[in-house]
């Protein structure tokens, strides 16, 4: 896991191989009810548009999720580009972040399905979200990806 700041924005890139085909991945990450399998609990994480069982350029999928104990707020995303077992990107329209950008990549590897998450995101609030950055959005977003990474590896299983 690694992030960069470059020009007032950070990016998060990510990456793991996942020991299954690429039909079995694509079909697992590009329904988005997959999502909350994803996702910890803490974060209070929940679809609120209607279900669909996959995903397509322009589709909007609206959230809600919580920030802090007891304050929830609503997050909306529209899928603005797939790529059929390659690539799909979705991006914020509303919610917590002043821009979110996420691409998930898929390419072949010898063992597996090579899965890269880059994120790029602006906080909001000034400097106030820069202090925030190191105090807690780091933190919060290292343990919602390793708790991806980890719930991916109970899914599919881990290399050895």
């Amino acid at each position: 896991m690694q992030f960069q700041k470059h020009s007032g924005l950070y990016t998060l890139t990510t990456k793991q191989v996942i020991p299954a085909t690429m039909d079995v991945v694509w079909k697992f990450f590009s329904n988005p009810g997959n999502l909350n399998k994803l996702t910890p609990g803490d974060v209070g994480f929940n679809i609120t548009s209607p279900p669909a069982d996959h995903m397509y350029a322009g589709q909007i999928i609206t959230y809600r999720i919580k920030l802090f104990p007891m304050y929830s707020v609503n997050w909306v995303t529209e899928i603005t580009q797939v790529k059929d077992k390659h690539f799909f990107i979705d991006e914020q329209r509303f919610g917590p972040y002043a821009m979110w950008h996420h691409e998930h990549v898929f390419e072949a590897a010898a063992n597996g399905v090579l899965m890269t998450d880059r994120i790029t995101f602006k906080l909001p609030y000034g400097i106030f979200g820069r202090i925030a950055y190191p105090i807690f959005i780091k933190k919060k977003l290292t343990n919602i990806f390793q708790y991806r990474r980890d719930s991916v590896d109970a899914f599919f299983g881990r290399l050895k």
